[in-house]
C-alpha cells in the first residue's frame, strides 16, 4: 500500500472535546498535540470551538446570576 492510500483514524466526539478544553486552558502535552493534528479535521474543530464558547459564556451568565440574586 502506498503512504498516501492510508486512511487517518477519525476522532470521536469526546476527542474533540478534550482537544478544545485543552485549547482554551492553554495546556497540552506534544503528543496529544500530533495526535490531534493527524486525527481532527478542521470543521470539526471549529465546530467544537463554537460550542465550548457558547458552553462557557453561558456558564458564566449563570454564576453571575446566582451570585448577584
Amino acid at each position: 500500500m502506498n503512504k498516501d492510500s492510508k486512511k487517518k483514524p477519525k476522532a470521536t466526539i469526546l476527542q474533540v472535546a478534550k482537544a478544545v478544553m485543552s485549547a482554551f486552558m492553554g495546556i497540552r502535552r506534544k503528543s496529544d498535540h500530533e495526535f490531534d493534528a493527524e486525527t481532527l479535521k478542521p470543521a470539526q474543530v471549529i465546530i467544537g470551538g463554537l460550542i465550548g464558547g457558547a458552553l462557557f459564556v453561558i456558564g458564566v451568565m449563570l454564576i453571575v446570576r446566582l451570585v448577584v440574586s
